[in-house]
């Protein structure tokens, strides 16, 4: 990674509140050369890990036109093995590099006794766990020198100990780890179906200052025996129920920054920006109510 580059003109401008879309590697040409009316672009942090290369040259180049956010998967931050310190270095050098004005994470664990798995895994809502997890949040900003944002996570069971609702668990996170939050409304949405969440009490035990990112994306359903569940799998575009529940949160956070993410079967970029406007469309709404 080019640590040493001179700051790029534009780079480290803050996210807008508008809408931006996540940044795939089939799209950088077609975002170089058609330059989309979007507000913002968030890359996937350990996609940017190596030296050099074609998507590290691209994501340089993008960061003089757009805002940029980084969104990282790896760092496992309630995991109860020790911080990977060379991950969280590479982060780091990411950060140093790239200067993205938001750095998000998640409230997940993804690794035990040095076997990783593949999917970010939920922790119970407890005040153990908060402990954990906010002792570690505050090391990953010690070491990045900057506040993070940490995103609620889509889960298929629940703890049958959870003294706290999940939304007592981040207010309580954010309370003693000066983080922000990344809201993820699809996953709001796929617990509120698949464990009964209470998405109004779940908006309102979240402190307002602290949601700072919103993301939005699609989920599939799936049936296991007698049972159907929604699986966060941001494969399809956002569905007319968390279109609706997104309209609420606006309602209550505000119109801040809204990210489209698309991972699996990526369609092209005219169907990314397509969603974005749909969001932009959504906060110029709630913009000009508060006018």
């Amino acid at each position: 990674m080019t640590g040493a580059a001179q700051p790029a003109p534009g780079a480290g401008r803050p996210v807008p509140g508008r809408a931006g879309i996540g940044l795939r590697s089939q799209h950088h040409a077609a975002i170089e050369r058609e330059r989309p009316d979007v507000g913002w672009l968030e890359a996937h942090t350990e996609n940017y890990f190596h030296d050099g290369g074609p998507a590290v040259r691209a994501l340089e180049r993008l960061r003089t036109h757009y805002p940029l956010s980084l969104h990282g998967v790896g760092l496992g931050l309630g995991s109860a093995d020790p911080l990977d310190r060379e991950h969280l270095r590479r982060v780091r050098a990411a950060v140093r590099c790239f200067e993205p004005s938001l750095v998000s994470e998640h409230a997940c664990w993804t690794h035990v006794d040095g076997e990783h798995f593949n999917d970010l895994l939920p922790l119970p809502h407890t005040e153990e766990a908060v402990e954990h997890l906010a002792a570690r949040v505050r090391e990953v900003q010690d070491v990045l020198d900057r506040q993070i944002l940490v995103e609620n996570l889509s889960a298929y069971v629940g703890f049958a100990a959870a003294p706290l609702s999940e939304g007592e668990f981040l207010a309580a996170l954010v309370e003693r780890s000066g983080c922000g939050l990344l809201l993820d409304v699809n996953n709001a949405y796929v617990n509120a179906v698949n464990l009964g969440l209470d998405v109004e009490a779940f908006f309102g035990a979240l402190p307002v200052a602290a949601v700072q990112e919103i993301h939005l994306a699609g989920h599939s359903r799936r049936r296991f025996g007698a049972h159907e569940l929604l699986i966060d799998d941001h494969g399809s575009e956002v569905c007319p129920a968390v279109w609706s529940l997104y309209e609420r949160a606006l309602r209550r956070f505000g119109p801040i920054p809204t990210l489209i993410e698309w991972d699996n079967d990526v369609p092209a970029l005219a169907t990314l920006v397509a969603e974005a406007n749909a969001a932009e469309a959504r906060l110029r709404t709630v913009r000009a109510h508060a006018a």
